[in-house]
């Protein structure tokens, strides 16, 4: 298995695109080291109904969202297809898919620079976070692991999901960029067909696998022939 990818949900609305971004990266059998923030777990369950313990995080809580009642909203169908995407994903895999780390482990091995990744990935990124980012915060592990991205010259991919966005967030999305981050926020674009929610969901997924250098087909590509 190549090297693993980071990914990091923050407290920002738009914990969709984190749990399709896990599934497109299972699929492409990228092993993913998952941290959630307090914060996170709230919207998680605010957005799409999914109830995770970010302290004591494991993978078989976000499978729960493939079981249940009907989905009765475009969201929760969503939800619900991914989740068994993320369960088809996992059986029988021969060795663990999704590393997970409480956001306050400093000793997990993403807090170090000679733990080798293909990347990193903020999805949604929150204000608070973008602010540590860009000042080289190292509250928490998340933050720590961004810093370490940074300073090894890795990829570190920031999605923030805010509007309006005020001077402040302008001038760190500027340091974090300055600094080597991509800034990726999720707008997603409305040229491709777009028939359903999940289509404008996988239009934000793409350009993070693009950046993150993991094959994929979410999108019909501009200009290209299907």
């Amino acid at each position: 298995m190549k090297s693993p990818i980071v990914l990091a949900i923050t407290g920002a609305s738009g914990s969709l695109y984190a749990l399709r971004l896990l599934e497109c990266l299972l699929r492409a059998h990228v092993q993913v080291q998952l941290i959630l923030s307090n914060s996170a777990a709230v919207v998680m369950q605010q957005e799409l109904g999914v109830t995770v313990e970010p302290d004591e995080l494991r993978v078989e809580q976000l499978l729960s969202t493939a079981s249940g009642t009907t989905p009765r909203t475009d969201v929760q169908r969503l939800v619900q297809r991914i989740g068994e995407g993320l369960y088809e994903c996992l059986n029988g895999q021969p060795e663990p898919a999704v590393i997970c780390h409480a956001n306050s482990d400093f000793m997990a091995p993403v807090a170090s620079g000679s733990f080798l990744t293909q990347g990193m990935v903020i999805c949604p990124c929150s204000g608070s976070t973008l602010a540590a980012v860009a000042s080289g915060g190292s509250h928490n592990l998340i933050q720590r692991a961004a810093d370490v991205h940074l300073k090894e010259r890795r990829k570190l991919v920031l999605v923030p999901r805010e509007t309006p966005l005020s001077t402040i967030h302008l001038e760190n999305m500027l340091r974090a960029s300055q600094a080597g981050a991509v800034i990726l926020p999720a707008m997603p674009g409305w040229y491709h067909g777009v028939q359903c929610l999940g289509d404008l969901v996988d239009f934000v997924v793409a350009r993070i696998l693009d950046q993150l250098g993991v094959e994929n087909r979410l999108i019909e590509r501009w200009g290209v022939d299907a």
